[in-house]
């Protein structure tokens, strides 16, 4: 029996294990009021109590739920009103999801390399960017660059991360994007949201989200005579409910992240060669993350994980400059869309052709923290940890 399945622990610890049927009032009020569309009852639907209560802890004027992240991003795009073949810059460290929602828009992405940090590096962005990605990648709020007219959040892993003056990620931009997906801070399996400030952008969203639709909830949809084409993103009324569930464990999930946080940046790992990366106060600590001083190190430090069943994971994945869907420029459209309007030269900004990028990711190695987890347990499973690590 492994560590974590003596704890009860699953892979991926967050808000999954906050999932319990006594917990779930939300789901059994929609089931005994046996409408799952959102947009059926004239009464405030649970996918509005769900956007009303993210707008007012977040503070922002428009929430939308979709059925995924990418949903949200692709909404924030659109609602630019952009033309085919504009380029977004996007993290060259992030899950390809989001260059998938760019190319899906009639867009082209263009690749900037990270910071230190591993964040978009904003100096390498060219004074004229008009539509930016920045994603806060593994809970880590990162800094902003200023002076970009529709830039957007992608909080994917960062729900309740807050920037140093206070405010909520997802709300410093022209949108910002969340995921309720299984590996998430919260979980509904699938699912997301998308925030804004701005009027324009909310109305259009909501509009583009339910086929164009100047939706009356309890009605049949109906369209205004300028009206636009669009797509359905609607949420279920079911999903809704467990999201209103998780949201109401966010701070105890936050609470506890924080807690096994401390507990392992106190003990691990008792050696210079494999540091733990801190975290800034703002940061949502969903893992903690190691730096060791070569990949050999790194991968040694994962066998040892591994042989021990201690759940954990490495970052190349995120690497876009090596994914085939950027490298390869392939497309289901017979004209190449829309590859076809990208730009002579290559989509990619950075200083050493992510050399610097490349080999930070090779160095670090990722240990998930258990919010749940009576603190007992957590002191214990981090110096099981550091045992294991010491052996290495």
């Amino acid at each position: 029996m492994t560590l974590h399945q003596r704890q009860g622990q699953r892979f991926l610890p967050y808000g999954a294990n906050y999932l319990d049927w006594s917990d779930m009032a939300e789901l059994k009020e929609v089931i005994d009021h046996q409408v799952l569309f959102r947009y059926q009852t004239e009464q405030e639907s649970m996918a509005s109590r769900l956007e009303r209560r993210v707008s007012e802890r977040l503070g922002v004027a428009h929430t939308l739920a979709v059925h995924n992240c990418t949903e949200a991003l692709r909404l924030a795009l659109i609602s630019t009103r952009p033309s085919i073949g504009d380029l977004v810059y996007i993290p060259a460290v992030t899950f390809v999801a989001v260059a998938g929602a760019v190319l899906s828009c009639g867009l082209i992405p263009v690749l900037v390399d990270g910071d230190e940090s591993l964040a978009l590096d904003r100096t390498l962005l060219p004074p004229d960017a008009q539509r930016v990605i920045v994603a806060h990648m593994e809970g880590s709020v990162a800094t902003l660059p200023e002076g970009v007219p529709y830039l957007i959040e992608d909080c994917a892993q960062t729900l309740g991360g807050r920037f140093p003056d206070g405010r909520e990620v997802g709300t410093a931009g022209y949108a910002g994007v969340f995921s309720f997906h299984h590996n998430k801070v919260l979980t509904s399996g699938e699912g997301g949201l998308v925030v804004t400030g701005d009027d324009r952008a909310g109305a259009t969203m909501r509009c583009y989200h339910d086929h164009g639709s100047a939706r009356v909830p309890g009605h049949y949809p109906t369209w205004d005579q300028d009206a636009h084409y669009g797509e359905n993103f609607v949420t279920s009324e079911e999903v809704a409910a467990v999201q209103c569930q998780q949201f109401r464990h966010l701070d105890e999930v936050l609470a506890g992240l924080e807690r096994m946080y401390a507990l392992a940046l106190a003990e691990l790992p008792g050696r210079t060669d494999i540091r733990p990366l801190p975290r800034a106060r703002g940061d949502v600590k969903v893992s903690m993350r190691l730096r060791c001083e070569s990949r050999e190190l790194r991968d040694a430090a994962v066998a040892a994980l591994t042989a021990e069943g201690i759940a954990h994971w490495t970052l190349g994945k995120y690497l876009l400059p090596e994914h085939p869907v950027l490298t390869g420029r392939r497309s289901l459209y017979a004209d190449g869309f829309p590859w076809n309007h990208a730009p002579e030269g290559p989509l990619r900004l950075s200083r050493d052709g992510f050399a610097r990028t490349r080999d930070l990711l090779d160095r670090t190695l990722c240990l998930p923290l258990s919010p749940e987890l009576p603190e007992a347990e957590q002191a214990a499973a981090v110096k099981t940890i550091r045992r294991v690590l010491e052996t290495v």
